[in-house]
């Protein structure tokens, strides 16, 4: 069982506080840390029950059974490479990024690899720790490991994803669309509100109810019936409109408002409110 493991982190930033808090409350003794600074592994340990910070990662490796990399990615491979692993130790990264390929010198090494990547938005240590719970992860590795990623990640109140080699890239790809983006989005519709004299903080008080009542949509309608707005209805006239005003502001925003309309036309025709000659007529006023 996991919970008779003694599990390391190094790394000491938002995912790997957030995931150090978490196991630690649910009774998982999490007794190493270990980050670029001191004061960084420190910070965390004081958070978690019976953790001590150590200088290198070495220490970190040395005395635990489950280490898990929480460093910027770019760093990951170094630490894989630096680290003297032991056989049996399992060690698993939390990149969104990286495939569990980055790992190999801890394999060569007799060690068990995995990715254990939260697919979540992190935006500081407060928020990590909140929105961990609940969360859906991302697992790359194989058995007993794997399971051991999947006891963690239902202990942790979430589901999993398992994913094969070459998968990880275009799973982080949705997430960027998903989250990343999401936030570029709400940026854009906060300039438009500017043109007409409301400043950023009211626009977003203002725009927060309709996101909010479109992730609800979405978990409790779902994909395609919870698509709504003028492209749902087939509405030129509306597009037209629309398209006019944009075309005197921002080059760049025409440009996304065409595209993204382009993507919400097999959406609509999903939902089954416009039929294929409207679609045509969408995707022919989208694309002048």
């Amino acid at each position: 069982m996991v919970e008779m493991l003694k599990i390391g982190f190094i790394g000491a930033g938002t995912t790997g506080t957030a995931l150090a808090v978490r196991l630690s409350q649910k009774g998982y003794p999490v007794l190493a840390v270990s980050s670029r600074s001191l004061v960084s592994a420190k910070r965390l340990a004081e958070l978690v029950t019976d953790c001590k910070a150590y200088e290198s990662a070495q220490e970190v490796a040395d005395i635990s059974d489950l280490v898990f990399i929480t460093t910027p990615d770019d760093i990951i491979a170094r630490i894989a490479q630096e680290t003297q692993w032991h056989a049996g130790q399992s060690v698993v990264h939390c990149s969104g990024a990286h495939s569990v390929d980055i790992l190999e010198p801890a394999r060569q090494l007799g060690a068990n690899v995995g990715s254990f990547h939260p697919l979540q938005t992190f935006a500081g240590v407060h928020q990590a720790i909140e929105n961990l719970p609940g969360s859906a992860f991302a697992l790359e590795a194989e058995e007993p490991l794997l399971s051991m990623l999947k006891e963690l990640a239902s202990i942790l109140d979430g589901n999993w994803a398992e994913l094969k080699p070459g998968d990880k890239a275009l799973y982080h790809a949705a997430a960027v669309f998903v989250s990343n983006y999401l936030v570029t989005l709400v940026r854009l519709a906060l300039d438009l509100w500017q043109d007409f004299g409301v400043p950023p903080e009211e626009a977003t008080q203002a725009l927060l109810p309709l996101l909010k009542g479109t992730v609800n949509n979405i978990e409790n309608i779902g994909l395609p019936n919870c698509l709504t707005g003028p492209v749902a209805r087939g509405d030129l006239g509306t597009i037209s409109k629309h398209l006019d005003v944009l075309k005197n502001r921002n080059s760049r925003v025409l440009s996304t408002y065409k595209e993204l309309g382009l993507q919400a036309i097999p959406i609509a025709l999903a939902k089954g409110n416009i039929d294929e000659k409207r679609a045509e007529e969408l995707e022919t006023l989208l694309k002048m």
